[in-house]
This record gives C-alpha cells, structure tokens and sequence, in this order.
C-alpha cells in the first residue's frame, strides 16, 4: 500500500504555511493531505512536491481544490519542487496556466511577502 507523509512549517515570516509532501499523492493517499490542509487557517500555502514521485487526478484535485480555496479568500498559493513527470501531468491537464509554480518552498515564500533572498 502506497504511503505519503505530510510535514508542516511556518514560512520565514511565519504568515506562510508550508507543506511538503513525501511520497506519491494519489486517491489511497490524499486523505492525509486533506486533513492537513484542513487543520490549518486561512493563510498563504505552499505545496513542496520535490519528494513526489507521482500525483494522480485525484491527487491534483486536491491541490487545486486549495489553490481555489486560497482565491476566495484572498491569500496565496504556490506549488514547488515540481519534477519533469509531475510537469508532464500539469501541462496535459493545463493546470500550469493557473498554478503559480516556484523552484523551491523558500522562492515562494519570499515572493509572498516581497522580501529579497538574504545575501
């Protein structure tokens, strides 16, 4: 049976959620996500796939279903660590026209809050 792990972190100024998710996200898996994302308030998130090897559509649903929570209520959403096969899903589905993507966790998190990367 596949498992995923789920970690949460505050962003560097602490008004970014922060998941990073480890192992694949697909229907056997998502649940855990989607307690985690419940659990959390209505504050800017970042999704950190860097350590998944697949997601499937439901798994993708999840995601977008945060993403479109996030618009409502006027707060920030970023996808990061997108692999070649994860990007691969996002440009068939097009989901990559809407989901703003950055390389890493900490790229999207100093975007969110228009701080510049430490010297």
């Amino acid at each position: 049976m596949e498992q995923m792990d789920v970690v949460r972190e505050l962003g560097a100024t602490g008004s970014t959620t922060i998941l990073r998710l480890k192992g694949p996200l697909t229907l056997s898996t998502l649940f855990l996500l989607q307690d985690s994302l419940r659990e959390i308030p209505d504050v800017d998130t970042v999704i950190d796939v860097s350590e998944v090897p697949y997601i499937d559509s439901a798994g993708l649903g999840t995601i977008l279903g945060r993403w479109s929570h996030n618009q409502r209520t006027g707060h920030k959403f970023a996808l990061t660590g997108v692999s070649p096969r994860i990007e691969v899903l996002l440009e068939i589905t097009k989901v990559n026209t809407v989901l703003p993507t950055f390389k890493t966790a900490e790229d999207a998190d100093r975007n969110f809050t228009g701080k510049s990367a430490p010297a």
